[in-house]
């Protein structure tokens, strides 16, 4: 899919898809669980949790309010609707400079200067397999990963299934059920910006720790992200994330799993899972995603006492 980037486009850099996944991308993305801290739902957040923070996530965004920002809108089928409300809520956080693009296969070419000149890409919700479809196979992701990898400041960021499409291996298709049963989930390929990750959002709120669970069973090489409502993780150097928000996220870890019938029973029969590691995050948490580990637990201690 990626080969050598300068082929799809003016690109500054050249480098093959081995060489890619040696690098360590020296840009940040950022991951966002969905509904953060827009106008409809801050009074529930600000109401319920005392560590709340007007705007704290989307502030990130940028350096400078007047920072360019390209919101891509190809995950919703109604992109205008999509518009208007991160219009006004980019408005109130202060950002000046903000282009929508509904990208496509036909359009994407269209779009290539704007998406070079951009400080940050920021993928809407919606559906994560319609922005997979319309984007990976088009010059944008190459372009993307050249940015990601080489460009100062700039930054990669998504909220809902806009987080969701930017693993390698992402949740294509599951049915959130009590039990997780054999052949209910889907795995597929996203834009590969993130290795070794499956990420999931609206993780609380929607009860999604079982297809989390089974889908890093099936791909046992990936920790599996679940991000709640109003969180994020900045992601530093391809491994180094920071919790960020309100909520909390939630790291399984399949290492050390010792026993599961994944794989081995049929279709529609229940799936047990032995021994998966989970961490839960707060605001403040880093966790290296290479390792699964927590890396400033003592910091957080003291800031108990």
């Amino acid at each position: 899919m990626l080969g050598i980037v300068s082929i799809f486009g003016p690109g500054k850099y050249k480098y093959t898809t081995k060489q890619q996944k040696t690098m360590n991308p020296k840009r940040k993305l950022l991951i966002i669980g969905g509904n953060e801290d827009k106008k409809e739902n801050r009074v529930s957040i600000e109401d319920d949790n005392k560590n709340f923070s007007p705007y704290q996530i989307l502030k990130l965004l940028v350096s400078h309010h007047d920072d360019r920002i390209e919101v891509i809108t190809s995950a919703s089928s109604e992109p205008e609707s999509m518009r208007e409300s991160y219009a006004e809520t980019f408005s109130e956080t202060g950002f000046t400079n903000v282009g929508y693009i509904h990208l496509s296969e036909e359009n994407a070419g269209k779009y290539y200067n704007r998406i070079v000149a951009a400080r940050t890409v920021f993928f809407n919700g919606g559906d994560q397999n319609r922005i997979c479809k319309e984007i990976r196979e088009t010059p944008i992701t190459p372009l993307l990963i050249e940015k990601y990898i080489h460009e100062e400041g700039f930054m990669i960021a998504g909220t809902s299934a806009g987080a969701m499409c930017m693993p390698q291996h992402i949740i294509c298709d599951a049915l959130d059920e009590e039990a997780i049963l054999e052949n209910d989930l889907t795995l597929g390929s996203g834009l590969g910006l993130i290795k070794n990750c499956i990420v999931d959002t609206h993780f609380m709120n929607r009860g999604r720790i079982g297809r989390l669970a089974h889908a890093i069973t099936m791909q046992r090489d990936c920790l599996g992200i679940g991000l709640g409502e109003d969180t994020a993780l900045l992601i530093e150097s391809g491994t180094h994330a920071v919790c960020r928000g309100s909520g909390m996220a939630v790291v399984l870890n399949p290492h050390n799993i010792q026993h599961t019938n994944c794989g081995s029973v049929e279709k529609g029969e229940p799936v047990f899972i032995d021994n998966i590691i989970m961490s839960m995050l707060t605001d403040g948490c880093r966790i290296n995603l290479s390792s699964g580990q927590l890396e400033n637990i003592q910091t957080l201690k003291n800031n108990c006492g």
